[in-house]
C-alpha cells in the first residue's frame, strides 16, 4: 500500500511522515514544493498550503494544515487550494484539523510557524525565478500588530498612515525606523524590535543602522528629525477617533447548522448544543460570530465534505460576513478544545475507534515505505534537579509545627497535613522548594494552619524559591522524586485528627505497626517508589500492581498477573520498610490461600483489566489577563523561552501540573494572587480535559525557574539574567550591548505581603498558597499570631475555594 493512490497527489507522498513544515504552492493549477529556505515568504497572488507535523513525545501524530490565501489569489486558485487541503487530509487518514488563512488575517497558531513574523511579497511565486539586481531599494511603511505573534501590514508611506495606538516600522535604504505610538503597550514594541532584526537580517545582509522613535518626542534627537523630514516635515498626527470594536460572540448566539449533499443550510432546531446531536454521517457548521467551523463526520464522503466548505463559503459570502472571520475544518474525534466549548457536558475522553481509526492505517503506511513508527515510550520520571539535597518535613499538629526526625520524614498520614522545604544545590546558590501536602482525611483547620506555617517559614527563607501545593492522590512525580521513598499510613496523628473522630464516634484507623493493613506498592525505580495503605477489601485489589497485606501474626506480599518484574524489585524493597520482622508469604494472583481472603474480608471483584495508561501531551503555554477584573486566556503556539515576556503572567499546563509563571515587571503583587489565578485557571479547564482543582500548582517567579520547568523550553540561561521592560532587553541585544545583566532582586512578594503595624514594627506575613483564600486575590493579611491570621484569610472563601475543599459536611475528605 502507498501514500500515493489514484485520488492523491504525488506532491503529496510521504507528507506528513517527519515533524516540522511542509509547505506547496500552486502555481499553474500545481503544487509545487517550497524549498526550506523560502519558508515564510508567501506572495500575495498565490495561494499555499501548509502542514504542520508535530511528533509528540507519547501518542500518535498531530497534523494541522492551512491554506494561504493572498489578497490577489484568483478564485480557481483559491478553491484548488480547498480542494487540495481535503485531499493531504484524506491521504493522512482524515486525522488533522484544517484552517483557512487570509492575508493579514491569519491565526495566531499559523503565526507562530514563522517567527518573528510573515511580510508578504507584491506578485507571484515562480520556482523558476532568479534574483531581480540594479533596482532602487523602495521605501516601505509597515503596521506591526500583536505581542506574542504579529500581524505585519504594509499601509502608504504617509504621515496620515500613523497613529498612536499602532507601532510601525519605516525601512529604508540605509536606516530602519521604528515608531511606537504613545498607546502602544510594552511587549508590542518589544515584538517589533523582533521585526526589525528580521528586516535587517533579510533585507540589509546585516548592515544597516536602526533608530528607535518615541510618540512625542521631538526635541534634541538627530533621529527623530530625519524621520520626520522623510514625511515632509513634521506635523501632529490626529488624535485617534474612537474604534468601533466588534464584540465577541457569546454563547446564546452560537448556531449549528446541518449541511446537507445538496448544500443546504438547516438550522438543527434546537438550542441547547449536544455532541449527541452531531450525526456521523452527515456535515455541520458552526456559527460562532467571529469563527465558523465546519465539523465533518467520520462517515461522510470527501465530495460531501467539499460540498459544506463551499456551502459555508458561499455563506460568508452571501450574509456579508467579515472578510475576518477564520474558517475552521474538523474530522469527528479531532475536535479543537474551542469547539468543544461550546456544547454542554462535551465527554472527556474521545472515543478510541474514531481516533485510532486513521492513525493505524498512516501508521501501517509509512511502515510500508519504511519509516519508522514508534510505540508510545515510558513516562519520563527524571528528577531535573539534585535530589540529594535536604529535606525538612513539619507536620501540623494543633497551633504548631512537629519537625519530623529523619527516620519518619517519609511516612505521612491522610488525616495530616505537612509543610515540606527541599534545599539542593542550584548554579551558583542554594535553591528552595516548599510543598504544603494535604491529607485527603485531614480537618479544615489543619489544612489552614499548614497554609499559614509554610509561609512563615518561606518568608524567612533567602532567596524567591517555588512553592507549590500537593494534595494526597494528586502528587507530582517530582514531589515523589524529593522523597524517593514515600508511605502514606491510613489515620492520623494531629490533635485535631483525633478529637475530631472521637467527637464524631468514628474508629480510629491510624496505622500502629501491627494491626492488619493493606498497602498497594507503585513507582518506577528505587529513587520513585510509593506505598500506599487502602481499604482492607478485596476490592481494592488491581492486577496492575502488587500488594502488601500485614497481619499481626504474617504477612503477604501479593503479585498482580499484570505487573511488572520492575514492580516485583519494589515490592522487596518496600516490604523491608513496612516490615522487615515477619517472613513473607508469597502469593501469585489466582493461587492466594484461604487465610489471604479471610484477612481482607472474603474474596470479591476487583479491576483484572490492563490499566490503559493515559498519553500525555506536549504542554500547553497561555497568557492571563485580569485587566479591570476580567479574567482572559489566550494560548501561546509553539512557544519558546523568549515568549516569557516580563511584564506577563503566563500558565505553563502540562496537564498533570500547572505552573504559573510571574514576570518581574507584571502586576501581579504576591504569590498568594497568582496562586489564586492558578485555581481560576483551572476552574475554566480551557483545555476540556477535565483538569482538577486539585491539581498540582507550581508558583515559579522570573530569574529563579528551576530545571523541572525550564526542561520545557531550549532554555538560554543568559536571557535569564537580562533587566528592563521586554522593550528595553530586546534593544540592548539589537544594538549589540551586553546583557548579562541581572534581574533586579525581587522581595516584594514580601513586600507587598507585609503590612507596617502602628509601633512601626513589621508583622509576620500571611500568604494563602491557593487552598485557602481572603475575599481579595491580593490581599494581605497583618497580626501577630499567623493562626488568627490564616482564619480571617478563610473567612470569606471564594466559590474556588469551596470547590476544592468539598467533602462531608465536617469538612473532611472521605475516600
Amino acid at each position: 500500500m502507498s501514500l500515493h493512490r489514484k485520488d492523491t497527489d504525488s506532491a503529496f507522498e510521504g507528507a506528513g511522515s517527519k515533524a516540522g513544515l511542509e509547505i506547496w504552492c500552486i502555481e499553474n493549477l500545481r503544487l509545487v514544493p517550497v524549498p526550506k529556505s523560502s519558508h515564510g515568504k508567501f506572495y500575495t497572488g498565490n495561494a499555499y498550503i501548509v502542514l504542520k507535523t508535530v511528533l509528540p513525545k507519547t501518542g500518535p501524530a498531530q497534523h494541522d494544515i492551512h491554506y494561504w490565501l493572498g489578497n490577489d489569489t484568483n478564485k480557481v486558485d483559491s478553491a484548488f487550494a480547498s480542494d487540495k487541503a481535503l485531499e493531504l487530509d484524506a491521504a493522512l487518514g482524515s486525522c488533522t484539523v484544517q484552517y483557512r488563512e487570509l492575508q493579514g488575517l491569519e491565526t495566531g497558531k499559523f503565526l507562530s510557524y514563522f517567527k518573528p513574523c510573515i511580510i508578504p511579497v507584491e506578485g507571484l511565486y515562480s520556482s523558476h525565478q532568479g534574483h531581480l539586481n540594479g533596482e532602487a531599494y523602495k521605501f516601505s511603511l509597515l503596521t506591526c500588530k500583536g505581542d506574542h505573534v504579529v500581524h505585519i501590514k504594509e499601509v502608504p508611506f504617509s504621515r496620515s498612515s500613523l497613529n498612536h495606538n499602532d507601532v510601525f516600522i519605516l525601512d529604508t535604504a540605509s536606516k530602519i525606523f521604528l515608531f511606537s505610538g504613545c498607546n502602544s503597550s510594552i511587549q508590542e514594541r518589544a515584538k517589533a524590535l523582533e521585526v526589525v532584526q528580521y528586516i535587517k537580517e533579510n533585507n540589509h545582509g546585516g548592515k544597516c543602522e536602526v533608530a528607535t522613535i518615541e510618540d512625542g518626542k521631538f526635541v534634541g534627537d538627530s533621529d527623530v528629525g530625519e524621520f520626520w523630514s522623510l514625511f515632509g516635515g513634521f506635523a501632529p498626527i490626529p488624535r485617534d477617533s474612537p474604534s468601533s470594536v466588534q464584540k465577541q460572540s457569546d454563547t446564546s448566539s452560537v448556531k449549528l447548522l446541518w449541511i446537507t449533499t445538496q448544500g443546504k443550510l438547516c438550522q438543527t432546531g434546537t438550542d441547547s448544543l449536544n455532541k449527541k446531536i452531531l450525526e456521523t454521517d452527515k456535515c455541520y457548521m458552526l456559527d460562532c460570530g467571529a469563527e465558523i467551523f465546519v465539523w465533518m463526520g467520520r462517515q461522510t464522503l470527501i465530495s460531501e465534505r467539499k460540498t459544506s466548505i463551499s456551502a459555508t463559503e458561499d455563506f460568508l459570502r452571501t450574509q456579508g460576513r467579515s472578510t475576518g472571520t477564520h474558517l475552521t475544518f474538523l474530522t469527528e474525534g479531532l475536535e479543537s478544545n474551542i469547539f468543544r466549548s461550546y456544547f454542554d457536558n462535551w465527554p472527556q475522553k474521545v472515543e478510541p475507534k474514531l481516533y485510532e481509526e486513521g492513525r493505524e492505517k498512516v501508521a501501517a503506511i509509512f511502515k510500508q515505505q519504511g519509516y519508522e513508527v514508534k510505540e508510545l515510550p515510558e513516562e519520563d520520571c527524571e528528577p531535573f534537579i539534585n535530589c540529594r539535597g535536604t529535606l525538612k518535613v513539619w507536620r501540623v499538629n494543633g497551633d504548631e509545627l512537629s519537625l519530623l526526625p529523619v527516620p519518619e520524614q517519609t511516612k505521612f498520614y491522610s488525616g495530616d497535613c505537612y509543610v515540606v522545604q527541599f534545599t539542593y544545590p542550584g548554579n551558583e546558590r542554594d535553591e528552595n522548594l516548599f510543598y504544603t501536602w494535604i491529607g485527603r482525611s485531614s480537618v479544615m483547620e489543619d489544612r489552614r494552619d499548614a497554609i499559614s506555617h509554610m509561609n512563615a517559614i518561606v518568608d524567612s527563607t533567602k532567596g524567591d524559591p517555588v512553592l507549590a501545593q500537593a494534595v494526597e492522590d494528586k502528587e507530582p512525580v517530582q514531589f515523589f522524586l524529593i522523597f524517593q521513598t514515600f508511605i502514606i499510613f491510613k489515620g492520623g496523628m494531629s490533635k485535631r485528627y483525633k478529637k475530631f473522630i472521637a467527637e464524631k464516634g468514628i474508629t480510629d484507623e491510624t496505622y500502629d505497626g501491627i494491626k492488619t493493613a493493606l498497602f498497594r506498592v507503585q513507582g518506577t525505580s528505587p529513587q520513585n517508589m510509593q506505598a500506599i495503605e487502602v481499604d482492607l477489601v478485596s476490592s481494592s485489589l488491581n492486577s496492575s500492581y502488587c500488594y502488601i497485606l500485614q497481619t499481626e501474626t504474617f504477612i503477604f506480599t501479593w503479585i498482580g498477573s499484570l505487573s511488572l518484574t520492575r514492580d516485583h524489585d519494589l515490592l522487596d524493597r518496600m516490604l523491608e520498610l513496612i516490615n522487615p520482622t515477619l517472613q513473607p508469604i508469597s502469593a501469585r494472583e489466582g493461587s492466594e490461600p484461604d487465610i489471604f481472603w479471610n484477612a481482607l474480608g472474603g474474596k470479591a471483584e476487583y479491576p483484572k483489566a490492563k490499566e490503559m495508561k493515559q498519553c500525555i501531551e506536549d504542554p500547553h503555554l497561555f497568557t492571563l489577563n485580569t485587566t479591570e477584573g476580567d479574567f482572559k486566556v489566550k494560548e501561546i503556539y509553539n512557544f519558546t523561552q523568549d515568549d516569557l515576556t516580563t511584564e506577563d503572567v503566563l500558565v505553563l499546563d502540562c496537564h498533570r501540573e500547572i505552573y504559573v509563571w510571574i514576570g518581574c515587571h507584571s502586576n501581579v503583587g504576591s504569590k498568594q494572587q497568582a496562586l489564586t489565578l492558578g485555581l481560576k485557571f483551572l476552574e475554566m479547564d480551557v483545555l476540556i480535559e477535565g483538569l482538577s482543582l486539585e491539581t498540582p500548582i507550581y508558583i515559579v517567579t522570573e530569574g529563579h525557574e528551576p530545571p523541572f520547568f525550564t526542561r520545557f523550553f531550549e532554555w538560554d540561561p543568559s536571557k535569564a539574567n537580562m533587566h528592563g521592560n521586554s522593550f528595553e532587553r530586546k534593544l540592548a541585544i539589537l544594538k549589540g550591548k551586553p546583557h548579562n545583566l541581572e534581574v533586579p532582586t525581587r522581595n516584594s512578594w514580601k513586600a507587598y505581603s507585609r503590612e507596617t503595624t502602628p509601633d512601626g514594627l513589621r508583622s509576620k506575613s500571611v500568604i494563602s498558597n491557593g487552598l485557602g483564600r481572603s475575599g481579595s486575590p491580593a490581599s494581605s493579611v497583618s497580626g501577630s499570631n499567623s493562626k488568627s491570621s490564616a482564619n480571617q484569610l478563610f473567612s470569606s472563601p471564594t466559590p474556588i475555594v469551596r470547590k476544592l475543599f468539598s467533602g462531608s459536611p465536617h469538612g473532611i475528605f472521605i475516600r
